[in-house]
């Protein structure tokens, strides 16, 4: 890999450092899961990055394209969880 697709990882993964800080210290549940969500997400454009890489984007973009879906998924049913409970702490 090139040093362009590495400084390109590294400044992904401490993107993800900066919203792991607000999963461990949001001051309410949805600001969690909003640090939550941004990980994933810099999960599935390292995952592309990773494939470009590689050479290989196609199988990268079809695995992206399953934990995206998943991460919606997750996503609207904890959303759904505490709006029914009622919690914001």
């Amino acid at each position: 890999m090139s040093a362009f697709f590495t400084f390109l990882l590294t400044t992904l993964a401490l993107l993800m450092l900066v919203n792991l800080y607000r999963v461990v210290r949001g001051p309410t549940a949805f600001d969690r899961m909003l640090g939550l969500n941004g990980i994933s997400t810099k999960a599935i454009i390292l995952l592309v990055v990773i494939g470009s890489g590689l050479g290989q984007v196609d199988m990268f973009v079809d695995i992206s394209t399953g934990y995206a879906l998943l991460n919606l998924v997750g996503a609207l049913a904890i959303a759904k969880f505490l709006e029914e409970r009622g919690a914001t702490r």
